[in-house]
């Protein structure tokens, strides 16, 4: 917003004041006098009401249309989809009408088992159920956030795959017919069903299993008549099996993975597409290279179970150098609200190869500074030296088999952060004062006087 050349208010902080605040944003895009509205990836970028509300308007809705929103938005309406395309679904139930229907259910599947809202993805509403006697408490959790997030309590049940992998396929499609996959990004390291790691290629995804995904991606979309650009969800077990998860409306946050392996700017095809051109390509020429590693850091404390944090944020510093790319709005004095999601950016590292990502993105998360709010730099650092990830031997289970007593709560260089800050906050009262210096990573650079 402060690098916009226009900036309108849309409401109060209160999400459903603003940025769920559909005629309010139809209304600013009629007197800005703009031709498109872009979604993002959150708030009204799934919702099938908006997008057929903006084409209303005689505006362009830059993502798949109502028609396809409403057929995939349902989750249970996707899988029947899938099913029809020829693609491997979970066990699973249609919407449930109650808790002891949905109790029945689970009994037949057998647990473990899933409680997903029909209505919504992004984890919001999800339960695993072990027991049956879990079951009751379970359903209600559930029934009450999917309500709170998407509107509607309807849930359905769904077979748990263990030690799965969550792996996505990027599709694009324009208005011609013409549908491509991008490739896979894994994103299996998650808390609360939200990813935290994503990377492309997946390990341990050959070639093979790469065409499969793809092909089926390209399916589904086909039988949908699906338009811009969508994600496609798979779990994959141990054995290279898959199954269909669901599908993704929208941009996702970790698109940049893709970007930086494709070498494609996925938001430019997006307007592109919206704008009624035809892919600038066809399957056969898009090329992949290298590997690609995002690690989202949120306001979140990874000591204390990923709990959000909100508050000011005293200083940052971001890193840079080859192959590194940092997406964000962070500046230091800024104030983190608690009324939205927890991101605060997104570092990506790119590399001819995972052993040189990997590298890098050690280097960047070791160079970024975030001081005055717990945030999930600490849970990321270690990530990246675990042993499951160098080797990429994790799945979905990796965030709860990690131990947090294994990190120190102040990582390495956190005391001249807090350093840092404390000679801005001097600056500002017109003092000089000598701060000693206490990361040695700022001595071994050579950069005492940033500290004076």
């Amino acid at each position: 917003m402060r690098a916009a050349d226009a900036a309108y208010p849309i409401g109060a902080a209160a999400p459903r004041e603003s940025y769920l605040n559909s005629a309010r944003i139809i209304e600013v895009a009629k007197r800005s006098g703009c031709d498109a509205i872009h979604p993002g990836y959150g708030f009204l970028s799934e919702n099938a009401d908006f997008a057929q509300a903006v084409a209303d308007a005689g505006l362009v809705f830059v993502g798949p249309p109502a028609k396809v929103q409403r057929l995939l938005g349902e989750k249970t309406a996707a899988r029947r989809l899938a099913r029809a395309a020829d693609v491997p679904v979970a066990e699973g139930t249609e919407p449930l009408r109650d808790a002891a229907a949905a109790r029945a259910a689970a009994n037949e599947i057998g647990y473990p088992v899933l409680l997903k809202p029909a209505g919504g993805g992004g984890g919001k509403g999800m339960r695993v159920v072990g027991r049956d006697e879990d079951f009751e408490a379970a359903w209600r959790g559930a029934t009450g956030e999917a309500t709170a997030a998407f509107g509607a309590p309807a849930l359905y049940l769904e077979r748990q795959i263990t030690n799965a992998r969550h792996v996505e396929m990027q599709i694009l499609a324009d208005g011609h017919g013409n549908v491509v996959w991008l490739g896979e990004r894994d994103c299996s390291i998650q808390r609360r069903h939200q990813k935290l790691i994503e990377e492309s290629p997946g390990p341990n995804v050959t070639d093979g299993l790469r065409a499969k995904l793809g092909a089926a991606a390209v399916r589904i979309a086909e039988r949908a008549g699906y338009v811009n650009a969508g994600t496609v969800e798979f779990l994959v077990d141990p054995t290279g099996q898959f199954n269909f998860l669901e599908v993704n409306t929208r941009l996702q946050v970790e698109h940049p993975v893709t970007e930086m392996v494709t070498g494609l700017d996925l938001v430019a095809l997006q307007l592109r597409i919206a704008a009624g051109e035809p892919l600038p390509f066809t399957q056969e020429q898009i090329e992949r290279r290298g590997a690609a590693i995002e690690c989202r850091i949120t306001a979140e404390d990874p000591f204390a179970g990923f709990v959000p944090a909100s508050g000011r944020i005293a200083l940052v510093r971001e890193p840079a150098g080859p192959g590194i790319r940092v997406d964000s709005a962070l500046f230091s004095g800024m104030t983190v609200p608690s009324e939205y999601d927890s991101l605060l950016a997104k570092v990506i590292a790119f590399g001819a190869n995972r052993e040189e990502a990997i590298a890098r993105m050690r280097r960047a998360l070791e160079e970024m500074r975030i001081a005055g709010i717990p945030t999930s730099l600490p849970f990321h650092r270690a990530a990246l030296f675990e042993q499951d990830f160098v080797v990429g031997r994790y799945d979905t289970d990796f965030v709860t088999r990690w131990d947090p007593k294994k990190v120190s709560d102040l990582p390495d260089g956190a005391i001249t952060a807090a350093a840092l800050a404390a000679v801005l906050a001097m600056r500002s009262r017109g003092e000089r004062r000598t701060v000693p210096v206490a990361d040695p990573a700022w001595a071994r650079a050579g950069r005492e006087d940033a500290l004076r």
